[in-house]
Formats: C-alpha cells, structure tokens, sequence
C-alpha cells in the first residue's frame, strides 16, 4: 500500500511540474511576443508586399500604421496572436525539457547536439499544434482598416473554413513552417544552451550570480540571458527565414486575386518569390526588421521562461 502510494505521490509531483512548466512557457511566449507585436505586423504587411507598404520600410511601414490607422493598429492581430502563443510556447518550451531529458548523454557529455535535436523536436511540436491560429492570426495582420475582410478569429476560422477548402486551408503553409522550424527552433535552444553553458563555464564573474536554490549553485544574470537569448535568435533566424516568407505568402495568397497563384505548394511559391521579386527584395525582404524583431523577441522570451523557471523551483530540470 505504502509503494502504490509513493508511485501516486510522484506521478502526481511529475504532473505538477509539467502544469508548472507549461505555465512558465505560456508566460514567457506572451511576453516576449506583445514585446514585439508592432514590428511583427510591419514584418508580415512588408513580406507580403501590401500595397499600402510596398515602399516603407521598418520606421515608414510603423509611421504610416500610426497615421492610417492609429497607434493601437500597431497591435492588430495580436489577440489572435495571444491565443496562439500561449499553447505555442507551453508546449514548445515543455516540449524541449522532456526531449532534452531523453537525450542527454546520446552524443556524449560534451556534445550540445542533443539541444539541437531536442529544439527542433519541441519546435515541430508546437508548431504541429497551433498552426491554425498562426494562419488566422496572419490574416487579421495583414488587413488595413477601411478594408477588413475579417472580423475577428471565429469569423476569420470560419471564412477559410469555408471558402478555402476546409481544414487543410487552415494549414496552408505548413510544409514551410516545419522545414524552417528544424534550423530555427533546433538552433535557438542549441545556441541558448550552448552559450550559456560558455557563459557560466567561462566568464561566471561577469555573467552569473549565486542561486541557492539551483544545484550548481548560479544561474545567468538577466543581463546575461538576454544576450545570450538575442544571440540564439539572431543567428537561428539567418537560416529559416525564406521559409518564414514562404509560409506567410501561402498563408495570405487568396486574399488578393493577383496572389492567389502563391497558395499551391512550396517549391512553387518559392520559384514565384525568387522569379518576381530576387533575393534580397524576395526571400529575404523584411529580414532587416526581423533582426531588430526576432532578436529582442527570443531574448526576452528565454529569459522571461528562465525567471518563471527559477521563480517555480523548475530551474534544475523538468523530471520525466
């Protein structure tokens, strides 16, 4: 009796600390993404070539948001976004815990491949589940007032529903996603991992400060965990980022008549961006505001998830 109760008592105590997980990567996703939601929306009206910002770039897309439509445009879609972000991040983050405690020690105690593959493992994840909301999200982004086709989530959820093709229009776009999410989501967490693990091996006197409550005795200052986090997302986003304008052009295709050709396949749209617009005004058009984005966005991100982490007791590992 005693052992059935001991067994209920740490399934019980595994559950927490995953509810508890969760939370702290729910936490971390919405922060970091309101931090940042005007310059994602400039992101996405420039990546999509919209006509109203086909010659702005990241001041004159935001000046020309805040004149047309006012300041609080600046957050359109952001809802939708929140909706999406918590589940996102929850499962992603907690994703990444189990995965890593799984394959820790495969490649050897010194190799950091497992976090790539337990990054990119927890990125498939979430993105696997949330996707739907990412599209909708795109769509209430991309419209400008005085000419909204949506109305909101349901009614935007229901138009593609409908119009579209069913569900799989909700997940137009998707084979992008997870060819981009694997560089980006497995380098994010391996280069978070890896550059802290150099920060607290290496320079502890500048970067660190004592944590009692954590097994090694430190963790990283604020400070430290931004930069690190910035770093991880800057150079992830190098690598994946054809592929996130891949995604939002077949995300937003039918919802011009001259770009309805950009929704059937991602070879095609790809061929269609290089072929109409290059490089650097097509596949990479935009990426100069999603450094200043992406940057803050995933250093605050894991920084606000290692604070929620520390804060719960979780800072040691997920046990799995």
């Amino acid at each position: 009796m005693s052992s059935l109760k001991s067994e209920t008592g740490k399934q019980e105590l595994q559950v927490l600390l995953v509810l508890k997980n969760l939370g702290c990567g729910g936490v971390a996703g919405m922060v970091s993404k309101t931090t940042v939601a005007p310059l994602d929306r400039v992101k996405i009206l420039l990546q999509a070539h919209n006509l109203h910002h086909k010659n702005h770039g990241m001041f004159g897309g935001i000046k020309h948001i805040i004149m047309r439509e006012g300041p609080l445009a600046l957050y359109k879609g952001n809802g939708a976004q929140m909706v999406r972000i918590f589940p996102y991040a929850a499962s992603q983050f907690t994703a990444f815990e189990i995965f890593k405690k799984y394959l820790d020690g495969i490649f050897g105690e010194k190799s950091h491949i497992d976090k790539f593959i337990a990054g990119a493992a927890a990125g498939v994840t979430a993105v696997f589940l949330t996707y739907p909301l990412d599209t909708i999200r795109a769509r209430l982004a991309f419209q400008i007032s005085g000419e909204h086709v949506y109305t909101g989530i349901l009614h935007t959820a229901t138009c593609i529903f409908k119009d579209e093709g069913g569900f799989r229009a909700l997940y137009r776009g998707f084979a992008p996603t997870l060819m981009g999410m694997v560089p980006y989501a497995g380098l994010s967490f391996y280069c978070f991992e890896y550059l802290k693990y150099g920060c607290l091996r290496y320079l502890p006197t500048w970067t660190s400060r004592p944590c009692p409550k954590n097994t090694g005795g430190v963790v990283l200052t604020v400070p430290a965990k931004l930069l690190c986090g910035g770093m991880a997302g800057a150079i992830a986003q190098s690598f994946s980022y054809p592929l996130d304008v891949t995604r939002r052009r077949m995300q937003l295709a039918m919802m011009k008549p001259e770009t309805q050709h950009l929704g059937h396949g991602m070879v095609k749209t790809l061929k269609h961006i290089y072929a109409d617009h290059g490089i650097m005004k097509g596949l990479y058009r935009g990426m100069s505001i999603n450094y200043m984005r992406a940057t803050p966005m995933v250093a605050t991100s894991f920084s606000t998830y290692e604070l929620c982490k520390q804060f719960m007791g979780l800072d040691t590992g997920l046990a799995v």
